[in-house]
């Protein structure tokens, strides 16, 4: 502070030098008011200055943020911090009023303490408040089942968070309760303070909904379906099995004036007669054989597409395919001035035999049939675990935009040789049928003006495999050479057929080679010539009159003596279904198709007495 100084006092005689001093006196007290008012405004900004300095001092001091503190180097950050957590609260604050999802904080005991206005949208409300006010307890006012709310409670008090709870919240006064799936965290254990995300599900819901009607409906849908299929199955079964009677009527009623037939054409062959008759004998034969074949062929035809028939494989050698074919073909290919040769082979196939010699003889058959001169060769070719049997001719060849063609019904190529049988069309496609139905591959190699080859493709039996000990159709695998040169001579053989004209042809041409002959019409005559005549070979019809059969009659016949199961048996029919087979296997007969060929049936009989 400056120092003050006092002016002395002035007295004088003299106004006007009073007068001047006065005036010079005031001039100078302004010029020092007025440097003492500059003086002490400076001063006194210099003392607010060290006071606000000092206070300020004082302050950091108080917050531990002094000259002296360590701590005050940290103080940016702090405000730094403090700004990044009202950004951070802003944003929060931001998203829990615009978020898509409801939000609420609550007591589990009471009500809501904060909420947003996603969930008042979602439960009804106006705003956030309103809901705030009108939900006072989440039991009563909020959770549509109560049972809800204990639950979750539960599972949040002894598993922690949960996610993705479904349940209902009651909405405003009139509305229907809101599917919600939560999610919830505690936040205050001892308090019971929650907080809760929700999710409103109604949209899922309905699609699940929906979806559930969907599946009711389809699965009615199919309920329904699966019933007529059912019942359709029922009837198509039932018509099948109409159909199995109906070929077996068929075949049997058509068949059987073949038979007699062919058997009475057979006697007829067997004696001498002049040329004039033997030609037309021979004449009726080949009409005969002819009308079979058709028959034969539209039978097989009408099984194979009502799934009728079941392969039955079993191991055998593929010798005796060979050698029945060659014994039943070499009559026609001689008669046709063709030389039918023969491969033999050691090799054992598993396969269905009686299927097998159905694809060959219509290989063979094919063969002479269409080949004008030359040769027809007949045998195998080892591929691999598999084996080709092959029927090969020296015949004109296939064209190659004909060879998908003959495989179809009642389709077949022009035959050059006009003398000879041309069938209808059926063997080929009744191959293809066998061997797709066999998984036995078929091919055709063929070179017109040259020869063509038919293959048929099987499996070459396993080292393990064992040797069936019984063939089914023995009648298919007779050895080569009896059919002609067997004999007869003093064999008794007992006949049961209901048919007389059948008795009466196949005691003629039993005769005629020579055996003892004796006939019954059902099971109790053939009882009685069982006892009486003792024959060394039985040959039963499979259908007899009034529902017995042949099958029947040999195993009365087998319950009073024994010895009727060791003596050869053969069981003849006209039925080729597989049940009818499967049962003349178990009783250990033989089974011989109709039309009888004569041939066949003295080289099977030569060979059962034989062993």
């Amino acid at each position: 502070m400056r120092k003050r100084y006092d002016h002395p006092h002035v007295s004088g005689s003299d106004t006007n030098q009073n007068n001047g001093l006065s005036n010079s006196l005031n001039s100078s007290n302004k010029h020092n008011n007025e440097h003492n008012n500059e003086h002490n405004n400076e001063h006194n900004n210099e003392h607010n200055n060290e006071h606000n300095a000092e206070d300020q001092a004082l302050i950091q001091n108080l917050i531990g943020l002094g000259a002296f503190s360590a701590r005050k180097s940290y103080y940016p950050e702090l405000l730094q911090k403090i700004d990044e957590l009202e950004s951070e609260k802003e944003r929060y604050q931001w998203l829990f009023e615009n978020a898509l999802h409801g939000i609420f904080q609550a007591r589990a005991s009471g009500g809501i303490s904060g909420a947003n206005p996603a969930i008042a949208r979602m439960c009804g409300y106006r705003d956030a408040n309103e809901f705030r006010f009108s939900v006072t307890s989440l039991r009563n006012d909020l959770f549509y089942d109560p049972d809800d709310l204990d639950q979750l409670m539960l599972r949040v008090n002894q598993l922690g968070p949960q996610q993705s709870f479904e349940t209902r919240f009651k909405r405003k006064l009139g509305m229907e309760p809101l599917p919600v799936s939560i999610n919830v965290l505690l936040k205050d254990r001892e308090q019971g303070l929650i907080e809760v995300f929700v999710h409103d599900i109604t949209e899922r819901k309905r699609a699940q909904a929906a979806m559930a009607r969907i599946n009711n409906e389809l699965e009615q849908r199919v309920e329904i379906r699966t019933r007529e299929l059912q019942a359709a199955k029922q009837e198509a079964e039932a018509a099948n099995a109409s159909k199995d009677k109906y070929l077996a009527a068929a075949s049997h009623d058509l068949l059987q004036p073949m038979n007699a037939a062919r058997l009475l054409v057979a006697t007829l062959q067997e004696r001498p007669l002049d040329s004039d008759n033997q030609i037309l004998v021979e004449r009726i034969h080949t009409a005969l054989t002819g009308a079979e074949e058709l028959l034969a062929d539209l039978l097989d035809i009408s099984r194979l597409d009502a799934n009728a028939v079941t392969p039955d494989n079993e191991e055998f050698a593929v010798s005796d395919l060979f050698n029945t074919l060659y014994s039943e073909f070499q009559p026609q290919a001689q008669q046709a001035s063709l030389a039918l040769h023969m491969v033999q082979s050691r090799l054992r196939i598993r396969s269905d035999s009686r299927l097998l010699m159905r694809i060959l003889r219509n290989f063979v058959s094919n063969a002479i049939r269409y080949t004008p001169a030359g040769r027809v060769l007949i045998g195998c070719r080892r591929r691999g675990e598999q084996l080709q049997l092959m029927v090969c001719d020296s015949g004109p060849g296939i064209a190659e935009h004909q060879r998908s063609e003959i495989f179809r019904e009642f389709r077949q190529l022009d035959n050059a040789n006009q003398g000879r049988s041309k069938g209808v069309g059926l063997g080929l496609a009744i191959v293809e049928r066998i061997a797709r139905m066999m998984d036995h591959p078929v091919a055709i190699h063929s070179r017109v003006g040259v020869g063509s080859c038919f293959s048929v493709t099987v499996p070459l039996a396993h080292p393990d495999d064992q040797v069936s000990s019984l063939c089914a159709d023995r009648a298919d695998t007779v050895p080569a050479g009896l059919a002609t040169s067997a004999r007869l001579d003093h064999v008794r053989v007992l006949v049961i057929d209901n048919e007389e004209t059948i008795r009466l042809s196949m005691k003629s041409l039993l005769q005629a080679w020579g055996c003892n002959v004796i006939t019954a019409s059902n099971g109790e005559v053939a009882q009685d010539a069982w006892y009486h005549f003792r024959p060394d070979i039985v040959l039963a019809d499979y259908h007899l009159d009034h529902n017995e059969t042949g099958t029947a009659v040999i195993r009365a016949l087998a319950t009073e003596d024994s010895d009727v199961l060791t003596t050869p048996l053969i069981v003849i029919t006209a039925d080729r279904s597989d049940n009818i087979r499967q049962e003349i296997t178990r009783l250990g007969a033989t089974r011989l198709n109709k039309p009888v060929k004569p041939a066949k049936l003295r080289a099977l009989m030569a060979y059962l007495l034989e062993q």
